[in-house]
This record gives C-alpha cells, structure tokens and sequence, in this order.
C-alpha cells in the first residue's frame, strides 16, 4: 500500500499527517522542524511515497535537509496550496493543514516549485542587504534635505561631494541644526562604506564566476543584475523554454478570458520583484543611455513607436530574460546583431 505525508511548518513545531492512498488517516502528530527530528517521524511507520510542504522561510533549509536525508519531499507554492485547503476544510489550523497537504500529495493535484540551492540564497541575502542599505541611504538623504530646505537651500547631488559640505554650510551658526546633521551623516558614511564592500565582494564574485562573464557580455548587464539572474534562475534545465522565464518573472501580460469577456491587462508583478526590476532597469538604460547600433534596441524602440514607451521598456525586459536565459543554458556569450 502507499502512503503519503503532508507537513506544515513553523518555526517552532511542524504538524505531520500521513495518509493512504484511498484517503484513510495512518498517523498525525507534531514535532520540532529541524529536518533530523521531522525525519524521525515517518520513520516510525510505513514508507512514504511523496511528502509535500508549502513554500516560505524554512523551505529552503527544510527541503535541503530532508533530500539529504533520503525522503523524497516535493514543496508547493503556498498560493495555490492555499486555495486547495480552503476548499477541504471548514477551520484553519495547523492540524486540519497537515492534513490537507497530505491530501494533495496522495491525488497529486498540485504543481511542485523549485526550491533554490543555498549558495543561491546566500547570494540573494548579499542582493538584498545592499537594496536594503541603498534604500536606508536614500532615506537619509531626503531627511537632509527636508532639514535644510526650511532655511531655503536646496542641495545638489546626493552623491557628489558638494552635497555635504553644502548642507553643513547652512547649519553654521545653528548648534541644533549642526548636530542634527553630523548624526545624519555619520550614520550615511557608515552605510556608505557598507554599500562599498558589498559592491567589492560583488565584483569579486562576477570576476571569479564563467556564467555571470557570459550574462555580462550583454549590453547594459551588469555585476549586479548578472550574479542576481544567475541566482534567481538557479537551474536554467528546470525551464522547459527560454521564453518561460518572462512568465516566471511577471513580464507577460496578463489574460482573462470567462464567455464573452475576454481582454489583455498589465503584468501582474508577482514573482521575483527584484529580478524583475533589475531586468526592467536594464531594459530602460539600454533604451535611454546605450548610443551603439543594436537591433535589440532598435526592435523596442519600433514597439515605443507604434504604442508607449513604457511597454517597450517591459517589452525588452522580458526579451533580455530571455537571453539571459538562453545564455546560461546554452553557455554562451552574447551574439550582438
């Protein structure tokens, strides 16, 4: 007889249900969600065929911990998961979830995700904590301003040098003000030279690696948006066609079609946003800054012409996916023409 387990995870305790294959409850109980402990549990009873779990934080390091382990485990994407348990039970709980999963993974209606290797995520937390600082710049920046902008000056560039002897000039004179603003451009240093070291370890880490050398040879892709694709796409096998990947990062419009209605909207700009938005920026530098002939180029701008600049910028943003995709299958350098 088969046998199939579902596991809802927490940070605490994960609930375990398993089931047989005509629906029948076999065993149910909880445990902590280290993956040694949760593998002791279908341990102490019949085999499991497939055993399934909703993406979120502990996914990678649940999934990565049971395979090593030797439990075949597959992890759904938790907003089609949760539109599955709505619909089997009356009460959201934990027990009532495990148990819904459980479900899943016996009839097999759901479609498994891809959980990214860890060097991948490591990579994506490197990304992540320099938007982060940039962002946290950006905010300092605009609190400088609005200080000084009382007393009728406006500031040139934040990144220029001008920008903090300019503001300090106006504070002469102003002990309050002065203060104020020593502690606002202490803590922007500080975040500066944070945002420097990240982008250091970046720029080590596409000069040592052959695939983001590759996805750099693309016009406007730089470190930056190369070791993030690289990251994101993880395993460039797991899509059957390159053009998938604009559907993966949200760049394709979307389609609702219910009798007679029956229309094309906007992208839904789900999925990986910062990928996306690299991508997008990318597209936008190319379309903006780049003066070399290019048919790339030239093929966005005919879409800008005939209707709007902006979806000739996600026009190209999905087709630059698309070759970078390409690109890391194929491993090969860009082809300009």
């Amino acid at each position: 007889m088969e046998y199939f387990a579902g596991l809802d995870v927490s940070m605490e305790e994960t609930h375990i249900c398993v089931l047989g294959r005509e629906g029948a409850l076999i065993r149910e109980g909880k445990t902590v969600t280290p993956p040694k402990a949760i593998s002791v549990f279908p341990a102490g009873g019949p085999e499991c065929k497939g055993v399934v779990f909703e993406t979120g934080r502990m996914a990678p390091m649940l999934f990565h911990g049971l395979v090593e382990l030797g439990i075949s485990v597959q992890c759904i994407e938790s907003r089609q998961a949760y539109q599955a348990l709505k619909s089997l039970a009356g009460h959201k709980t934990d027990r009532n979830d495990a148990r819904g999963l459980a479900h899943l993974a016996r009839t097999g209606f759901y479609k498994p995700t891809h959980v990214k290797s860890l060097s991948a995520h490591a990579v994506r937390s490197l990304i992540a904590a320099r938007k982060r600082l940039v962002g946290q710049r950006v905010t300092i920046d605009n609190q400088i301003r609005g200080l000084v902008v009382v007393f009728g000056v406006r500031l040139p560039r934040a990144l220029s040098p001008a920008f903090k002897d300019a503001a300090l000039a106006v504070s002469d004179g102003v002990p309050s003000l002065h203060a104020a603003l020593c502690g606002l451009f202490a803590a922007r240093e500080a975040i500066l030279a944070a945002v420097a070291a990240i982008d250091g370890d970046i720029k080590k880490m596409t000069r040592k690696s052959k695939v983001c050398q590759r996805l750099m040879t693309v016009p406007c892709v730089g470190p930056i948006t190369a070791l993030a694709f690289a990251a994101a796409i993880d395993d460039p096998r797991r899509f059957g066609k390159s053009r998938d990947v604009g559907a993966f990062l949200r760049l394709v419009p979307q389609r609702h079609q219910s009798g007679e209605i029956n229309y094309t909207g906007s992208i839904s700009k789900r999925g990986d946003v910062k990928v996306r938005t690299l991508v997008y920026e990318a597209a936008n530098v190319m379309l903006t800054r780049y003066a070399a002939p290019l048919k790339l180029k030239s093929w966005a701008l005919a879409i800008a012409a005939r209707s709007t600049m902006r979806k000739a910028r996600v026009a190209l943003a999905r087709r630059l996916a698309i070759i970078l995709h390409a690109i890391l299958r194929d491993q090969t350098d860009f082809k300009a023409t």
